[in-house]
């Protein structure tokens, strides 16, 4: 096409997919948490109580308090390439762009920190993208992850002028594909133990029970993962129990039950010796099954009562949950690529 000498450049036409992920501090310290906590915690979609009583709180407790003892937990867990939540995201894309070949451009943002919805969006608009698939890594809807990249990816689309198409992702918490990689994934690991758990405890992040009441799907789509793994699974480990918690409760409000500690204590201390837990709620290892399942899980179980304990991991970048996503992306992207 001819353009005006002084035509500013235009990329050539593309389409692209964004993977997006929670988010994380850009390092393990205090100050770091506690810049990640205030966008995290100011979210409304995240702390539904009235701003007026809920910000008071948040500066002058919250975020006084919390983040040097949650700096501690990323501590912990901080690897040479830096939060695990990143480096697994970023790994997920390479691997994706690799599986998709140069036709499409993948990259990958944060709903909370860096790099963000909005920037990694006008970075791909830059680079020609005309069609964009932001593709949130959550597998059940909650309206705290899934509709909060949502409001965040809006919000970048307001700062546009000329603006891609989009589409998203949808849940894909009962998505054959999905529940045959955590059944793939997940037996290769059980195999590989060195014990046989009686129980398998499927641990998801815990929500504030009135989110269920208010019209939540999140709980119920978590419950049928979980039936659904668990009917995967059981013909290969007939003598394992399933079981399903609720982790990371936060606050006073009731949230929803069980709760992955009060359930590993019981557990332990109903004669339960041998446990795993995996985490199929997470696409990504992160400071809550690395620290919170893997080091403080298994202190409560350990001092309950119980004798050995393993924490199995997320689909993450292996070969099993990157076919997933690939196929998740290419149904998706149809019409488009």
């Amino acid at each position: 096409m001819k353009r005006p000498t002084d035509h500013p450049p235009v990329a050539a036409p593309r389409v692209g997919v964004m993977l997006v992920n929670l988010g994380t501090p850009q390092a393990p310290t205090a100050s770091a948490v506690r810049t990640y906590l205030a966008e995290f915690l100011s979210d409304r979609r995240v702390v539904e109580i009235p701003r007026a009583v809920w910000l008071p709180i948040l500066h002058g407790i919250i975020l006084r308090t919390r983040p040097a003892k949650s700096a501690h937990a990323y501590a912990q867990v901080w690897t040479r390439h830096g939060s695990p939540l990143a480096a697994i995201t970023r790994a997920q894309a390479e691997a994706l762009q690799a599986r998709m070949g140069e036709g499409v451009m993948v990259d990958w943002a944060m709903r909370y920190g860096q790099p963000s919805i909005p920037d990694v969006l006008e970075k791909m608009k830059k680079a020609g993208c005309e069609r964009i698939l932001v593709a949130p890594l959550y597998p059940q809807f909650s309206g705290a992850t899934t509709a909060s990249v949502m409001d965040r990816l809006g919000e970048g689309l307001a700062a546009m002028r000329w603006q891609p198409a989009i589409r998203t992702l949808p849940p894909y918490y009962d998505d054959p594909a999905h529940i045959e990689a955590l059944r793939a994934d997940l037996s290769a690991q059980l195999r590989a133990m060195a014990f046989v758990p009686q129980v398998l405890l499927l641990s998801f992040h815990g929500m504030p029970e009135r989110t269920l009441h208010l019209g939540d799907p999140y709980h119920c789509q978590c419950r049928k993962t979980a039936r659904l793994l668990g009917e995967a699974l059981a013909g290969e480990f007939p003598g394992i129990r399933v079981e399903i918690s609720f982790q990371s409760r936060f606050g006073r409000a009731k949230w929803l039950e069980p709760s992955t500690e009060d359930t590993l204590a019981r557990l332990a201390r109903e004669g339960v010796g041998q446990v795993a837990i995996a985490a199929p709620g997470f696409s990504a290892d992160c400071v809550e099954t690395l620290e919170e399942l893997a080091i403080r899980g298994r202190e409560v179980f350990e001092e309950a009562g119980g004798k050995e304990y393993a924490v199995l991991e997320c689909l993450n970048a292996g070969a099993d949950g990157m076919a997933m996503i690939e196929t998740l992306v290419r149904r998706e992207l149809g019409g488009w690529v």
